[in-house]
């Protein structure tokens, strides 16, 4: 008899993984068609950090961190990402969900909206190539 015990298969099996339908409410992160935008902000030193925008022609509507941001800027996103989400699950249309949060007197986090930034934009791609430039 032996002292070794048998290894199961499934510890032979390759590991998948597979989408499952669901997850969080989200807008879509690309859009060709005009949005509208605003630029984020640290509180305390007032470094534009990144942009909000949102366009409701494709239900879309992300945060483009600023390159020259780094990873605080990159950081800073999450927060933001998290309002769009819940926005998208309240059922607000972007530019509605954008609108409420570039009023919101104290966000949370240590960022805020730039006062009197809220602005248009041809499409995502501008408000990136902004990002890059900065």
């Amino acid at each position: 008899m032996s002292s070794e015990q048998p290894v199961p298969s499934r510890f032979e099996e390759d590991l998948q993984f597979r989408e499952k339908p669901g997850g969080p409410a989200r807008y879509q992160d690309w859009t060709e068609k005009p949005v509208q935008y605003f630029t984020v902000v640290d509180k305390e030193s007032g470094t534009a950090l990144g942009y909000l925008w949102a366009g409701d022609e494709d239900d879309a509507a992300a945060y483009e961190p600023r390159q020259a941001g780094g990873p605080r800027a990159v950081n800073a996103g999450i927060a933001w990402i998290s309002r769009l989400r819940d926005g998208k699950a309240r059922g607000l249309r972007p530019t509605q969900t954008l609108a409420e949060l570039y009023a919101d007197a104290e966000p949370r986090g240590r960022t805020r909206p730039l006062p009197g930034s809220l602005t248009d934009a041809p499409s995502a791609a501008a408000v990136e190539a902004l990002a890059k430039d900065a």
